[in-house]
């Protein structure tokens, strides 16, 4: 057993990224980091709740995410204007939302109902946002279809995808400050909006969003890192906890967004949704 000085957490060494590992392995396939399951687990197992455990899951995505990334960039399917447009929506968000954090939802007990209502609301938009035909199709890579001020383009499988520019800034604006408040960077919570609202495919975005989430991520964990802080309420992350979740989400990663092809988009949608209601329906059971 080793105690992490900053967070005081006590656990074996191998526990943090064994779980990591397989958490990324998971949700690497959705295009998702794993931060939005390892923020549960440090609150309740590790019993690590303060402000600096979403600062410390930030650590976790700047580690994990390139070996996902790596993956995506060798198939193809890394579509980098997304990223950077979700990149540059979230920036301002990114602030407010490790304010918001840190002199709002610095308590459990306020924090707790914050994040079943976010992620409840994700599985909500993910489950009724219908059935695209493309959801069937696994393309080779993605194509870029151009892009100005009115919108972003893109093509994959045969289909072509196009969505308005001034709608994905705003979004991505809610995305940062949400995303930088739970601590999971921004860009994962952008896969069920492009999925329930402009039908993108899923096996096409996921490598976009993950790579947002990484540039999103050292936005937010510098706000933490330099943001003053309330007395009392710890913001900094714990380096050394971070990393370890950082080389098991590496190595789960790469794995999951290897393996992420050979699974229908219907799969990885109830996957998805599957995770969003089980870690809210945990956060809201009485007692």
């Amino acid at each position: 057993m080793s105690t992490f000085a900053v967070s005081g957490v006590t656990a074996p060494l191998w526990l943090p990224p064994l779980v990591a590992a397989a958490v990324a392995f998971a949700t690497s396939m959705v295009g998702i980091s794993g931060a939005v399951l390892l923020l549960p687990f440090q609150v309740s197992v590790l019993g690590f709740a303060s402000p600096a455990a979403s600062a410390t899951n930030l650590v976790y995505n700047l580690v994990a995410i390139p070996g996902s990334l790596m993956r995506y960039r060798r198939e193809g399917r890394l579509f980098w204007p997304l990223a950077l447009a979700i990149a540059l929506g979230s920036m301002p968000g990114t602030l407010l939302g490790a304010w918001l954090r840190t002199h709002v939802l610095a308590e459990r007990g306020v924090f707790e109902p914050f994040v079943a209502a976010v992620l409840l609301y994700l599985a909500w938009r993910l489950v009724t946002g219908g059935r695209d035909e493309s959801e069937s199709v696994v393309a080779e890579g993605v194509t870029a279809l151009g892009w100005d001020r009115r919108r972003l383009g893109l093509g994959y499988g045969g289909a072509e995808h196009r969505v308005p520019l001034p709608a994905l800034l705003g979004v991505s604006f809610l995305v940062g400050l949400v995303g930088t408040a739970y601590g999971i960077g921004g860009g994962s919570l952008m896969v069920p909006l492009c999925l329930a609202q402009w039908r993108l495919p899923l096996h096409a975005i996921a490598g976009a969003t993950l790579a947002a989430t990484l540039l999103t991520s050292a936005r937010a964990l510098a706000a933490y890192r330099f943001l003053p802080a309330p007395p009392g309420v710890a913001a900094a992350p714990d380096l050394a906890l971070g990393a370890l979740f950082g080389l098991g989400g590496l190595v789960g990663g790469y794995l999951g967004a290897r393996c992420q092809r050979y699974l229908p988009q219907a799969t990885l949608k109830a996957l998805l949704a599957v995770v969003l209601l089980g870690v809210a329906g945990y956060y809201l059971w009485p007692g």
